[in-house]
């Protein structure tokens, strides 16, 4: 029983394709991928940060995602595969809407963390902003969605279909 079912599993997995946008949907995160500083690693396969001398900060980041993205979430992990309850939480209640969710990955770096922190005044995580207003985090969103308030809030956001 139990090899018949890690079967289906692994046989899901297989005919799924990862290299394409889960459910349709493009989010705004950047893949992880940790490159050693060893000797042996070609320039060209070092990571980089792309901001750097672009005269782009991370606040201007946040602000323009803020103000593209009528949902925002910055969260651990990604809305297909959240990576901590909290999250997940937020996310589940987001998608009980289907209003388009982008995110970003605030495990993959550890300055837009902070700068989202420093841009809400708020500490944890998830963050979530809604055409434009810092809503707040999981507890928030899911108090606004029991009383009817989210429901309002999101009544004009075009759904993802």
């Amino acid at each position: 029983m139990a090899t018949s079912l890690s079967n289906m599993f692994f046989k899901g997995l297989a005919n799924r394709s990862f290299g394409r946008p889960l459910n349709g949907l493009f989010y705004c995160t950047r893949y992880s991928t940790t490159v050693s500083n060893d000797s042996d690693t070609h320039d060209d396969f070092k990571a980089a940060n792309k901001l750097e001398g672009s005269g782009i900060s991370l606040a201007n980041v946040i602000e323009q995602d803020v103000k593209d993205n009528p949902v925002m979430v910055y969260m651990k992990g990604v809305p297909d595969l959240p990576q901590c309850g909290f999250s997940s939480l937020a996310v589940r209640v987001l998608k009980h809407y289907d209003v388009p969710i982008s995110a970003r990955n605030i495990l993959e770096d550890v300055e837009l963390k902070n700068a989202v922190k420093a841009f809400s005044n708020w500490p944890t995580f998830p963050q979530i902003f809604i055409k434009g207003e810092f809503i707040g985090g999981s507890d928030i969103i899911l108090n606004m969605h029991q009383t009817g308030e989210l429901k309002e809030k999101l009544k004009d956001i075009t759904s993802k279909k």
